[in-house]
């Protein structure tokens, strides 16, 4: 049972309607100059002004001061960081599982996009199935710590404070096999995007 807080992210498991998840993702570039936050597999990612990728730091808990990316700004998120590739110091090329941060230079980093892909993450908590159907947000802002460096594998989870009301994620399922199952200390749910908080099904630009 998931009756331990171990928490991982974001990870992509198939499309709205059952369809498998194939493994898809689009490179989107981090700034060359370095961006001073690690960027952990599993992590939401949105693209700012510049063009550029940078962690979702918004909590999703409504979509006013705590939307995504933050900052009381809505133009969503575009995915979920699942690893890059870039040029060390040496001249190798090193794919890598997380962004180290304020490494420069050319780096392809590569995003789960798909506004309609469901996503398994854990709770900090326990979640019923009366739950099922009801909206959920971050348990905590992302930042360059919520993550390992160990594993590169993100740590954040979502809150248990189910709401019925906006907010960035629908639970559309709870994930049941031997090690976990709804009602569990940690449950671990399926969620999709809400409209508004994937910047594909935002029609405000960035």
């Amino acid at each position: 049972m998931a009756s331990t807080a171990s928490p991982y992210g974001f990870k992509a498991v198939n499309e709205l309607g059952g369809l498998p998840y194939a493994g898809s993702t689009r490179s989107f570039l981090i700034d060359p100059a370095g961006y001073n936050t690690n960027i952990y597999n599993g992590t939401l990612v949105y693209v700012n002004s510049s063009g550029y990728l940078n962690i979702v730091t918004g909590t999703g808990a409504d979509g006013t001061t705590n939307s995504f990316p933050g900052s009381g700004t809505l133009t969503g998120a575009v995915g979920v960081f699942v690893g890059c590739t870039y040029i060390n110091a040496q001249g190798q090329v090193i794919y890598a599982q997380y962004y180290p941060a304020n490494t420069t230079g050319v780096v392809s980093a590569y995003v789960i996009d798909d506004d309609r892909a469901v996503f398994q993450v854990q709770a900090n908590g326990s979640m019923a199935q009366t739950t099922l159907g009801n909206n959920v947000y971050l348990a905590n802002a992302q930042s360059t710590s919520t993550g390992s460096t160990t594993t590169g594998n993100s740590n954040i989870a979502v809150s248990t404070s189910s709401v019925t009301t906006t907010a960035a994620f629908r639970i559309v399922g709870f994930v049941n096999s031997t090690t976990s199952q709804v009602g569990d200390a940690y449950t671990d749910l399926l969620v999709k995007f809400n409209p508004g908080y994937h910047s594909y099904s935002n029609a405000v630009g960035v």
